[in-house]
């Protein structure tokens, strides 16, 4: 039977394949169950980056039990929404953990360096806490980026010092509540994408960054894209993913530019 996958089972039987080789050979979804539920560990091989966990709902017995399956299987864990008491918690099962009181999240081993310019810009002190989550998010996974706090439009003038460093960004997270304008306003200045995340600062009529957010999406600037209220996770995330396959591509230019 011409079966590749009787030919991959025959090497693995032979010893010529480790485990891992032979599940990733077979394109299999391994999922470790425990305790704290089901956590997908085979995410990584098919994502590039491991599953994060949810803080919010969840007790410290069970994050750490799921930051230990991750452990395990050889990948780092990233922990969001999860409070000050309950990270002090986790911390004793994983002493090395880093906490971040600002973001509420926790790290455990981060991913490679990903050698990629990017940048976060927050509209206000207010926003903080969300562009921070997205700074813990870009940090596990191998970034380091640039940070522009406190330039919202209200003062304008406050983001003309960024744009150098913003303009060599290959993605830039912007933060804002209040009326959402700072992502427009970023946009046209910059080539590269830029992944708006609107917050729920604001009074009465911005409905929880729901002005924010609508505000946003029609944006007039054709290179932004928006994440949901209050998601710096998703926002780092997206961006973590866009400098990845910029390096990756530079790394590995097309046939047609490559000299020899």
């Amino acid at each position: 039977m011409n079966d590749p996958l009787f030919d991959i089972a025959g090497k693995f039987a032979a010893g010529q394949l480790t485990r891992d080789e032979f599940l990733d050979a077979c394109d299999l979804q391994r999922t470790a169950v425990n305790s704290a539920g089901a956590i997908d560990v085979d995410r990584q091989s098919r994502c590039g980056f491991a599953e994060v966990i949810f803080g919010e709902g969840k007790s410290a017995e069970q994050i750490s039990t799921l930051l230990q399956s991750l452990i395990e299987a050889g990948q780092p864990g990233l922990v969001t929404r999860i409070d000050k008491e309950k990270a002090s918690q986790v911390r004793q099962a994983h002493p090395a953990a880093l906490y971040s009181l600002s973001a509420s999240t926790l790290r455990l081993g981060d991913n490679p360096q990903i050698k990629c310019s990017t940048a976060i810009v927050s509209a206000g002190t207010s926003d903080r806490a969300v562009a921070e989550e997205a700074r813990e998010t870009m940090r596990w996974m191998g970034l380091e980026p640039y940070f522009a706090s406190d330039v919202g439009v209200a003062g304008p003038a406050r983001l003309l010092k960024h744009l150098p460093a913003l303009r060599r960004a290959k993605a830039v997270v912007v933060v804002a509540g209040m009326e959402g304008a700072l992502a427009s306003v970023v946009a046209g200045h910059l080539s590269a994408p830029v992944i708006a995340v609107p917050t729920s600062v604001g009074y009465g009529a911005s409905w929880g960054g729901l002005a924010a957010l609508l505000a946003m999406l029609n944006s007039c600037a054709a290179n932004v894209c928006v994440a949901n209220i209050d998601a710096g996770f998703k926002g780092g995330f997206m961006a973590g993913l866009i400098a990845r396959q910029c390096e990756n591509e530079d790394s590995h230019p097309p046939e047609s530019t490559r000299t020899v």
